[in-house]
Formats: structure tokens, C-alpha cells, sequence
């Protein structure tokens, strides 16, 4: 039979039009025009092409983006006084550090520095934090919250269901954990010392693999009629390939992503319409 593809592109799609719709109605009726602002220190090449992504994506729904490009010699506290002062512009509802910022500089203290309120990239400890006890935070991450729009969109019922998130960064894995439990899922969380890997796996109704190791999970560590989330983006020669195998892994799912084409494309929507909600509270 083989499994069903959850097209990522067709659902962002969909979800910036609505997304466009909503920021022009809030232009006419506020006068507020959403803004993003992206710092992005360093010249890392991959960091470079997330950003144009993200300033096209921004353009084609009538965000505003404003990128502050920073030297690779930059220092960790003249970084934290950029964030202080982009915290403190009004005409900016979203504010995100690129990462991986360059050698020497500590992440952790430059993200924390982000407002709570323009966290739209969902890591400052007060929205994780508020995800932790099952309040709502401000934002989500960005990347669980595509990963339950794809979810919702297959249909299949979460409740009662048994849930395998393998990774556990603050990023992907420990963020989409709590929103399936959330949903009252059963979840467990793998990770590079789980004994038996295959084994917790293959107990997984829904499944989502993003530790960033290409084909860890392959077609026969996949339960019958699972639904699987592949998050991992992984260079091997001259394609891009998940941490799911996924030949062989479609044979047994009923629901599956492709890489690329899954859940990269919800990742920036999602940003867009955090961006959005911003410009609302504002």
C-alpha cells in the first residue's frame, strides 16, 4: 500500500496565505506592518541561506525584515547590547540570533537577553519554561509547532497514542514532547544512549526523528501504520537526506514527511506567524 506524504510545501503554503491575508487586514485596520528583525553574526554559509529564506518568505506575506549582519570577530557583549536596544525598538514585534553564532561566543546568554515578547523563535526560559507546566507561552519553537500542524493535518487521532521523539535538543525534541503530551500522547525521548534503539522505535504510533544522522532509523524499526515526522536535514554527497530511511521506512508507515519538502517548509511559516502574533500583542 505504501504510506501517504505529508506534503509540508502544499500545508506552508496554504498557511501563508492566510498568514498574508491576516497581515493585510492588520495594516488596514492598526496601521501596524509586522516586522522581523534577524542578527546574523558570523559568515557561516548555511546561516546565510536560512536568512535569505527568511527575508523572502517575509516579503512575499508583507512582513517587514531587517537583517543586522555582524563580522565573525564580534564580541559576546556587544552583541547582548545590539539585542538590548533591538528589544527596546518598538518598530520591531520579532527579534531572532542566527545561530550558530561564531567560535568563542556563548548562545545561551544572547538568547536569553531576547524579550519574552519578540522571542519569536520561541527559546527564551520564560516561554519554555511556561511549556513546561502546560501554560501557554507567548511562542512556541518553531519547528514542533510545524511538526503538530502536519500531524493535525493526517487527521489520526494523538490522544492515548504511544509517541517516540528521538533527539532531545531545546530546539526539536524536548519542545515536541511537551506539546504531545500536550495531546495527551504517551511519550518516550531517545537519544544517542538509549539502549535498543530499534526496539523503543518500534513501539512509536507516532514517531519523530531529528538528531541529525542520516538513515538512523530505517524501514524495519518502523511499527505498521506509524506516522512519521522526519526532522533531520542531512548532506550526504549531493542530497539532502532525513534521519529516516525513507524507502524503506514508506512501505510501513501510513503517513510519512519527505526530506526535503517536510518540515523545513513549516518551520518558516510558523516564524511568520509568530512574527504575527507579536505585531497583534504589540
Amino acid at each position: 500500500m505504501g504510506a501517504k506524504i505529508i506534503d509540508g510545501k502544499v500545508i506552508a503554503k496554504r498557511i501563508r496565505g492566510e498568514i498574508a491575508e491576516e497581515v493585510r487586514e492588520l495594516k488596514k485596520e492598526k496601521g501596524i506592518t509586522p516586522k522581523l528583525c534577524v542578527v546574523l553574526a558570523g559568515d557561516d554559509p548555511a546561516s546565510q541561506v536560512y536568512v535569505r529564506g527568511k527575508e523572502r518568505a517575509c516579503a512575499e506575506v508583507g512582513i517587514e525584515s531587517d537583517v543586522r549582519r555582524l563580522p565573525p570577530t564580534v564580541k559576546q557583549q556587544e552583541l547582548i547590547g545590539l539585542v538590548r536596544n533591538l528589544n527596546k525598538d518598538k518598530s520591531i514585534h520579532g527579534l531572532l540570533v542566527q545561530l550558530p553564532l561564531p567560535k568563542g561566543i556563548d548562545p545561551k546568554p544572547v538568547l536569553d537577553e531576547i524579550s519574552a515578547e519578540k522571542d519569536v523563535d520561541g527559546l527564551h526560559p520564560l516561554n519554555m519554561g511556561k511549556l513546561l507546566k502546560g501554560e501557554n507561552p507567548t511562542f512556541v519553537s518553531c519547528t514542533p509547532q510545524g511538526i503538530m500542524e502536519l500531524l493535525l493535518s493526517t487527521g489520526v487521532e494523538i490522544k492515548g497514542k504511544e509517541a517516540v521523539v528521538v533527539g532531545r535538543s531545546n530546539i526539536v525534541g524536548k519542545p515536541i514532547a511537551l506539546l504531545l503530551l500536550q495531546k495527551h500522547a504517551t511519550v518516550t525521548i531517545c537519544h544517542s544512549r538509549t539502549q535498543d534503539l530499534g526496539e523503543v522505535i518500534r513501539r512509536a504510533d507516532i514517531l519523530v526523528a531529528s538528531v541529525g544522522s542520516p538513515g538512523i532509523v530505517h524501514g524495519d524499526m518502523v511499527k505498521e501504520g506509524a506516522v512519521v515526522i522526519d526532522v533531520g536535514v542531512n548532506r550526504v554527497g549531493d542530497k539532502l537526506v532525513g534521519d529516516v530511511d525513507f524507502d524503506s521506512a514508506k512501505d510501513r508507515a501510513s503517513y510519512i514527511t519527505p526530506v526535503p519538502g517536510g518540515v523545513g517548509p513549516m518551520t518558516i511559516a510558523m516564524l511568520l506567524k509568530n512574527t504575527l502574533a507579536a505585531a497583534r500583542k504589540a
